[in-house]
C-alpha cells in the first residue's frame, strides 16, 4: 500500500510538473514578482500573441490615410551574420536623450525647460500604443527633420530594435534577430536600452547580442555576441548594461573570466581594441564620467565600483561594493569634483566615496555610509546638494555632505524616476506617473494619475521637451513643452 501511494504521488507530481510547463511555455504562466518580491502567479500575454497584436496595429497605423506615411525607408532585416552593411545616405543628425539616463547617464533632462502646471493635475497622452516586452528604454535623437525614438523589444522568438517618429508614434524602420531571454520569476525580454552615437544605434539584446545598426535606415552594420566572444556565461536576469561609446569604442560588459569582463569594440567596424579585468557581471551600465580631473569609465561591477582608463581599460581605483545575489542595478552618480553616489538594495544602503586618482593607480575612501537609500534596481537623481530617489517603494530626500535623510513619503512601488525643471517625474510600478517638486523641505507630489497598464519597470526618456514612456506591452508620449 505505502509503496502505491508513492507511486501515484510521484505521478501526480509528474503531472503538475508537466501542466506547469506547457502553461508556462504556450499559455503564459509566469511567477510575476513585483519589486517588493512578492511572487503571484499569473497568464500574461505570450510573446507571440504580443508579437501578432503589434502587426495588426502596425498594418492599421501605416494604412491609416489621416496621417502621411513616414518618409524614413523601411529597414532591411538580415539575419545574424557577421557581414557589414553598408550605412544609409549622410543626413545631419544631433542626440538628445542619446544614453540611458541621458546625456549624463544621470536622469537628468535639461536639454529645454518642461511645463510642470499639468491642467487638471493629470495630462492626456498625444498617442499611446501596443510595444513588444522587455524592460528597455528609449533614447533619441534629431533624425534629419525629424524627432526620432529607439528602444529594444521582444516580439515573439526575436528580439527588435524599433524605430519611432516622436511626433506620431509610428513606426519608421525594425531590425530583428532571433534570441528570446526567458526567466520564469520576472519577464521575458531585452533589458539593456540602446545607445545612439553619430547616426547610429548601438543595441545589446538579453542573450549577448551586439549590433551597430544605421538610425535612418535600420540595416545592420556589423554584430557580434559579447558573451560569446568573451566566452561568458549569461547572469541570471539577462545582460542588462547599456554600451557605453568612448571616443573609438562602443565599451561592453560580458563579465567574462581572464581579462574579458569588460571588451571594447570598434565602434565603427566592431574590431576587438581591448578587454579587461575579471569581475562578474552586474545590472548597472558604464558611464563616462570626470573625477579627480581624470576622464574615466565608471562601472559597476557585481563585486565593486570601479575607474578604468578610457584608452585600455587599465583599473585606476576601485571600491567593494557586495549586495546579495550580485544585484547592483542602480547607476552612479557623480556629485562633485571627485565624490560619486552609490546605492543599493539588498540589506546594502547607499554610500558617498571619494576618489583620489594619482597616475595610473588611484584610491577611493569612504564618506558615510548608510541605509537611508536603498535603490533596488532603479537609479537617484542628484540636484543641489541632495539626492532623491526609491529607497526600495518609498521617494526619499537625502543630503549627500552627510547622508542625513531630509524626508521620505509617497509610495510607488519599484519604478523609475527622472528630474526635470526641478520637478521629479515618477513611473510607478503600477504604471501611474507623479510629479513630485524636487525639494530638501518635504515630499509635495502635485500630480498623480494612471497612464500605462501593468508592471512599469523602464525609464523614462525625452525628446525636445516631449515624455517618453513604455513599459512590457504599451508606450505612450506627453507634451511637455511649454
Amino acid at each position: 500500500m505505502f509503496m502505491r501511494i508513492l507511486r501515484y504521488g510521484a505521478i501526480g507530481v509528474a503531472v503538475l510538473g508537466l501542466t506547469a510547463a506547457v502553461l508556462y511555455q504556450f499559455f503564459g504562466l509566469r511567477v510575476i514578482i513585483l519589486g517588493g518580491g512578492t511572487p503571484s502567479l499569473a497568464f500574461v500575454t505570450t510573446p507571440d500573441n504580443q508579437a501578432a497584436e503589434i502587426d495588426r496595429h502596425r498594418a492599421a497605423q501605416a494604412a491609416d490615410p489621416v496621417a502621411p506615411p513616414a518618409e524614413t525607408p523601411q529597414a532591411p532585416t538580415p539575419e545574424a551574420t557577421s557581414d557589414v552593411t553598408a550605412p544609409g545616405p549622410s543626413v545631419s543628425i544631433a542626440a538628445d536623450w542619446g544614453f540611458f539616463r541621458g546625456p549624463q547617464w544621470d536622469g537628468h533632462y535639461t536639454a529645454r525647460a518642461i511645463k510642470t502646471d499639468w491642467p487638471g493635475r493629470q495630462l492626456t497622452p498625444v498617442w499611446k500604443q501596443p510595444v513588444g516586452g522587455g524592460y528597455a528604454s528609449f533614447v533619441t535623437a534629431r533624425v534629419g527633420d525629424r524627432d526620432v525614438a529607439f528602444t529594444i523589444e521582444q516580439r515573439g522568438p526575436q528580439e527588435v530594435v524599433a524605430a519611432y517618429d516622436v511626433t506620431t508614434g509610428r513606426e519608421l524602420w525594425t531590425s530583428k534577430w532571433n534570441a528570446e531571454f526567458k526567466e520564469f520569476m520576472g519577464v521575458d525580454g531585452p533589458r539593456a536600452t540602446p545607445t545612439y552615437f553619430d547616426g547610429r544605434i548601438y543595441a545589446q539584446g538579453a542573450t549577448g547580442e551586439l549590433r551597430s545598426i544605421d538610425a535612418i535606415t535600420g540595416a545592420t552594420i556589423w554584430r557580434t555576441n559579447i558573451l560569446t566572444d568573451a566566452g561568458a556565461s549569461n547572469i541570471q536576469w539577462g545582460m542588462s548594461t547599456s554600451p557605453l561609446i568612448v571616443d573609438s569604442a562602443v565599451v561592453t560588459v560580458p563579465g567574462g573570466s581572464g581579462g574579458k569582463s569588460v571588451v571594447a569594440y570598434d565602434h565603427r567596424t566592431g574590431a576587438r581594441l581591448w578587454s579587461s579585468l575579471n569581475d562578474r557581471a552586474a545590472y548597472s551600465s558604464p558611464m563616462l564620467v570626470t573625477l579627480d580631473g581624470v576622464r574615466q569609465i565608471l562601472l559597476v561591477t557585481a563585486t565593486r565600483i570601479v575607474g578604468l582608463a578610457t584608452d585600455n581599460g587599465a583599473p585606476l581605483w576601485e571600491f567593494p561594493w557586495v549586495t546579495m545575489y550580485d544585484v547592483n542595478a542602480g547607476q552612479p552618480l557623480v556629485i562633485g569634483e571627485n565624490r560619486v553616489f552609490m546605492s543599493s538594495a539588498y540589506d546594502h544602503g547607499a554610500a558617498v566615496i571619494e576618489v583620489d586618482v594619482n597616475g595610473a593607480t588611484g584610491t577611493a575612501r569612504q564618506i558615510w555610509k548608510n541605509n537611508r537609500m536603498k535603490n533596488q534596481f532603479t537609479s537617484s537623481v542628484y540636484l543641489d546638494g541632495y539626492v532623491y530617489g526609491l529607497d526600495e517603494s518609498i521617494l526619499a530626500c537625502v543630503r549627500v555632505s552627510d547622508g542625513n535623510l531630509q524626508w521620505k513619503g509617497g509610495r510607488y512601488g519599484y519604478g523609475q524616476i527622472a528630474l526635470a525643471s526641478g520637478h521629479i517625474i515618477v513611473l510607478t510600478e503600477d504604471g501611474d506617473m507623479a510629479l513630485v517638486r524636487a525639494t530638501p523641505e518635504k515630499h509635495d507630489e502635485l500630480a498623480r494619475f494612471p497612464i500605462l497598464d501593468g508592471k512599469t519597470w523602464n525609464h523614462p526618456a525625452f525628446s525636445d521637451g516631449r515624455l517618453l514612456v513604455r513599459n512590457l506591452s504599451e508606450m505612450a508620449m506627453f507634451d511637455l513643452r511649454k
